[in-house]
């Protein structure tokens, strides 16, 4: 199997299906190397819980647990959030996240002299291209094993069929056997059901959702926040001057609550193939919400658009990976230049599942009430009949052509 021998192997671990049963795969197809399970906290919360032991008992020599949480909101997700960053409705929750993660895994490969990285993507996925181009990035010739691409095994029933055998420990049964990726930013769920676009999710069965509830299922009063942006970035919620991560957390009980940020999407994956998920983006979705309002107030007409039409672009390259390029630090250079003025309040009302504006202020708003009131304003009307005689005039000149011509 191996065409090469490895002494110590760096493993990119999460204590999930994959990854549970890569370490003694590893030791059966690599001569028995070293296996050190590097696990990225990106706010998983309770999944790293035993995850130690765990490891240890299908045989890996230590667990090293890296809290990536402050750098993974403040360098990877505020960024991709103050650029407007969405692909195809999706938030990115999976994609900013490996980056980071793979950027922590190669520090502690080089510290501890690994002769390889292995993950446990798949090779039907977008995570094994993040991962390894962002490898690549810190480690150019640092190898890489990606089991998916290796071994024969065709399935998640005969990764389950291997666990069982191997004696490794799941926290899943193949009744339950969604793939799942959970941080502070969001959990996607793939797989079972959900791999017939003719199933509606199963919002209301107890146990699917975990960061949300179905709107129909949240309380018949909406609720009120106000968040406090400087610069855009988010710098208080209801008055209280709290940490970007600390905001998104407790954004996400709130929004999960009234049933926000739930997305059943199709959607085209980097590998060439469409695939169904469903998101969980509570805090997420309302953070895109009120940064997007203050800046239709605080943002001209030409920046705004045009940091629209780049956002696209923004948001393909996180998706595909491509976080580590100069074209994505040329785009995060030209958004942070936008947003010295995107400093103000937003008030949404969060209700059954839906965002609703509910005041805007900023000492940077260029909406002039004067200006632009139906009522006596500073705004001289006559001005408009210049202003449409020279807009107008290609439009008059091309016609008077076209009738000389008839």
């Amino acid at each position: 199997m191996a065409s090469k021998d490895y002494k110590k192997i760096v493993l990119a671990y999460s204590g999930g299906l994959d990854t549970s049963i890569i370490i003694p795969w590893l030791k059966e197809n690599y001569n028995n190397p070293e296996i050190i399970a590097v696990s990225g906290n990106v706010g998983q919360a309770d999944e790293l819980e035993g995850l130690e032991e765990k490891a240890l008992k299908t045989g890996a020599s230590k667990l090293i647990v890296l809290d990536l949480t402050d750098e993974y909101v403040d360098d990877f997700i505020i960024p991709t959030m103050q650029a407007g960053a969405i692909y195809e409705d999706y938030l990115l929750g999976t994609s900013h996240a490996r980056p980071c993660i793979a950027k922590g895994l190669v520090e502690v490969a080089l510290k501890e002299g690994a002769d390889a990285i292995c993950h446990g993507c798949t090779g039907k996925g977008n995570d094994q291209v993040r991962f390894e181009l962002a490898i690549r990035h810190f480690a150019p010739t640092m190898p890489i094993i990606a089991p998916w691409r290796e071994w024969t095994i065709k399935s998640r029933e005969e990764e389950i069929d291997y666990a069982e055998a191997h004696n490794v420990p799941l926290r899943i049964s193949r009744e339950t056997n969604y793939s799942k990726d959970k941080n502070l930013w969001h959990l996607s769920h793939e797989g079972l059901d959900l791999e017939d676009t003719g199933n509606e999710p199963q919002y209301e069965k107890p146990g699917f959702l975990e960061m949300s509830v179905s709107p129909t299922q949240v309380p018949d009063t909406p609720t009120y926040i106000e968040l406090d942006f400087e610069a855009g970035k988010p710098v208080a919620l209801n008055g209280e001057k709290l940490s970007a991560k600390e905001i998104i957390l407790k954004l996400n009980a709130i929004g999960g609550a009234n049933g926000i940020g739930l997305l059943d999407i199709v959607e085209n994956r980097l590998v060439g193939m469409k695939c169904r998920g469903v998101y969980e983006t509570p805090g997420g979705t309302i953070l895109y919400k009120a940064h997007e309002a203050l800046e239709s107030i605080c943002l001209d007409k030409m920046t705004l658009h045009e940091k629209q039409r780049l956002s696209i672009t923004f948001a393909e390259l996180v998706y595909n990976g491509q976080w580590f390029t100069p074209l994505r630090e040329a785009l995060s250079a030209f958004v942070a230049k936008t947003q010295e003025h995107v400093t103000g309040k937003v008030r949404l009302k969060l209700y059954k599942g839906n965002i609703i504006k509910a005041g805007l202020w900023s000492p940077y708003s260029l909406y002039s009430e004067s200006i632009a009131t139906f009522g006596e304003s500073d705004y001289n009307q006559a001005d408009a009949t210049g202003f449409i005689n020279l807009y107008g005039l290609p439009i008059r000149v091309q016609a008077m052509v076209d009738q000389a011509n008839q």
